[in-house]
């Protein structure tokens, strides 16, 4: 799977998702702080993972800063991208089960190595519901 990720700074685990993306088999494009050539604030970089997920070059992306909020904020107005801020590997499979999410977002603060691989493996482990009332939520977002 092609997944966009963003970061804003190397702190934390920046570096370490990409790394656990490639481990995976993933093709990772890089944004911010981890593309030497591209502007490392929260908004431009999340925007532009954000975009490659809307605009198809990646079918997933993470996005991450200090607290994962402004990262989420940022994916979230882009048509058509469900970022989802998980610092655990419950929020992430519901995540995904409830609410189709296709962006993770992630604090470099608050977010461990070990807590990482928790939240990536329940992340790529889930898939959207298909009940009709989750269904019904995700088509009520798409219609705005």
């Amino acid at each position: 799977m092609r997944i966009a990720v963003a970061a804003d700074s190397l702190d934390g685990v920046a570096a370490k998702v990409v790394d656990e993306l490639r481990e995976r088999g993933h093709e990772v494009i890089a944004h911010g702080a981890l593309n030497a050539a591209e502007r490392d604030d929260w908004a431009w970089a999340s925007e532009a993972a954000a975009r490659d997920v809307a605009e198809g070059r990646a079918e997933q992306a993470v996005v991450c800063c200090w607290t994962g909020t402004g990262a989420s904020i940022a994916a979230n107005k882009v048509r058509g991208v469900r970022a989802a801020l998980c610092a655990d590997a419950y929020t992430a499979d519901g995540a995904r089960k409830w609410n189709d999410a296709n962006v993770l977002a992630l604090s470099l603060r608050v977010v461990s190595e070990p807590l990482l691989v928790e939240i990536l493996d329940a992340w790529f482990a889930g898939s959207p519901s298909a009940d009709p009332s989750d269904v019904a939520n995700v088509d009520h977002l798409e219609a705005r």
